[in-house]
């Protein structure tokens, strides 16, 4: 039985990765520092549903799943670095699913200090406690962010991403040479993965599904910005888990094909990968609306707006090498997609 770490499962994505591990007989050690960013009773919800219960958490103290005897979770920072090297010398972690991060970019415009505590610093930290406390994997997120201002379309692994047009695209493509400069020189095995606008049952309330839905049930209008001439490869998060799951057992080997005469920036010398994670099929943002329009039966009212700073027209994953690599195969239509966060948006707000 594997033991893992997933750092942010208090979080959308590592709350269900973490379910889906533990559920798979992985023993899971779960770390989250709970911010304010949005609404911290939905992140201590999520948590009650696999057994830790509120009242049980407090900082820096590792308490045990009342539902599963194979899940913990501890409440603290990556910017702690000497209780988290604390952690990896008594968890004896096998494999590190990083998720943690400051997250969003619009934040980040008015918040840059976040983004340096946690995504640099506090990747720093993970990066350090897996030199000192070797793991077998070390999976990080990166973010579809890092294309910036590239519009050669579908984003490639392969393609540049020099230009970032928000603080937390650079952090994230910070954290994609930290991680390499760290298999490079210490042969730390780590997997980045570009995610690509992740949606679903117990979402973010930041991102677009939750922020439509929320008000067209309480009539009131919604944003769209750039006038709607917006395009996301919106990707469903069973799909995601699927995907990370496969990777947990299949860490990067030294890339023996590598031609440092031509390098792909994607790949090493070393240990090291970093790959798209997304559906591939990229959705008009004005279709995605009228999609949530049809499940919940009611229009919405639309405020068109200029597009926000930081943000892009359009992103679209090409996942061959994810596909090629581990059978990557996302396969949850969008408007399915859309169905299940709307039920469990009603039964989890009694709307």
């Amino acid at each position: 039985m594997k033991r893992v770490l997933i750092t942010g499962t208090a979080g959308f994505i590592g709350f269900h990765l973490a379910r889906r591990l533990v559920e798979l007989g992985y023993d899971v050690t779960g770390l989250d520092t709970i911010n304010p960013y949005y609404d911290v009773e939905l992140k201590y919800a999520r948590l009650a549903t696999e057994g830790i219960d509120r009242e049980s958490i407090s900082h820096n103290r590792l308490v045990t799943s009342k539902t599963r005897n194979n899940y913990r979770f501890i409440q603290l920072k990556l910017e702690e670095r000497g209780l988290l090297f604390d952690l990896f010398s008594a968890g004896g972690f096998d494999v590190v699913v990083n998720l943690a991060a400051q997250a969003g970019v619009r934040y980040s415009l008015t918040h840059p200090e976040a983004y340096i505590d946690s995504n640099i610093t506090g990747f720093l930290n993970i990066l350090e406690a897996c030199r000192h406390y070797p793991v077998r994997n070390l999976v990080y997120a990166s973010s579809s962010s890092v294309y910036g201002l590239n519009k050669k379309m579908p984003f490639a692994v392969s393609s540049n991403v020099d230009h970032p047009v928000s603080l937390y695209a650079a952090s994230k493509k910070s954290n994609e040479l930290m991680a390499h400069t760290y298999s490079h020189l210490f042969g730390i095995p780590t997997i980045g993965l570009r995610f690509f606008t992740v949606y679903g049952p117990w979402g973010r309330p930041d991102m677009a599904l939750f922020l439509f839905t929320s008000a067209i049930l309480r009539g009131v209008p919604i944003q769209i910005f750039n006038h709607g001439k917006m395009e996301r490869d919106f990707t469903y998060i069973d799909d995601i888990v699927g995907g990370i799951e496969r990777m947990i057992e299949k860490p990067p080997v030294s890339g023996s094909g590598w031609d440092p005469e031509e390098p792909d920036p994607s790949s090493s010398s070393a240990p090291y990968r970093v790959y798209n994670i997304g559906n591939s099929s990229p959705v008009r943002l004005t279709d995605f609306i009228d999609a949530i329009e049809r499940i919940l039966g009611k229009k919405a009212r639309r405020e068109l707006l200029p597009i926000q700073p930081g943000d892009v027209e359009k992103t679209w994953a090409d996942v061959t090498e994810l596909k090629r690599d581990f059978g990557y195969n996302p396969n949850t239509p969008v408007e399915e997609g859309i169905r299940r966060f709307v039920e469990w948006y009603r039964d989890y707000y009694h709307v």
